[in-house]
């Protein structure tokens, strides 16, 4: 827990911000004992989210530094009709947790979901990760149980293009 709490604001990242938001990117890897399955680049990343704006990220700041991010994208559902914010990743930095700046950036994403209409906010959480699992029920999340997540990764994909 960080020593001194203080006062928070969010900022969007920029392109200038790439290094930091493969930072974080490595951080949340590591927390989730994933770091080997990080194949992102500066190049990669810049590409994907400032040239073809298929995602966005916020950071969480607490005394001009930041501290935490989250990543999201929109997508659509057909039940709803309406489009959807989907969470990629949400991270804050360990010597500042317990002083609210998490909860303040899942608030700020649920904001910007709410304020674009959307029907409803998504995101996956490792079954380990007791702490967050705890978070998102105490923010009235529930879990879909009876949905089970398929991936097929770009290696799958090259297998099935002609």
């Amino acid at each position: 827990m960080a020593e001194d709490c203080v006062e928070l604001r969010f900022r969007k990242a920029e392109r200038t911000d790439v290094p930091l938001v493969l930072q974080f990117i490595r951080h949340i890897a590591e927390y989730e004992r994933l770091s080997s399955e990080v194949a992102a680049s500066e190049e990669v990343l810049e590409k994907w989210l400032f040239d073809e704006h298929s995602a966005e990220v916020i950071f969480v700041m607490a005394g001009g530094k930041e501290v935490g991010f989250a990543v999201y994208f929109f997508n659509f559902s057909t039940f709803t009709g309406r489009a959807g914010l989907y969470l990629e990743d949400l991270f804050v930095l360990p010597e500042y947790r317990g002083c609210g700046y998490g909860k303040a950036l899942f608030l700020q994403l649920v904001e910007i979901a709410y304020e674009k209409g959307c029907g409803r906010m998504e995101w996956v959480c490792l079954d380990w990760n007791s702490p967050s699992i705890a978070f998102y029920k105490s923010m009235g999340a529930s879990a879909m149980d009876d949905w089970t997540i398929y991936r097929l990764t770009r290696d799958g994909m090259k297998n099935l293009v002609r």
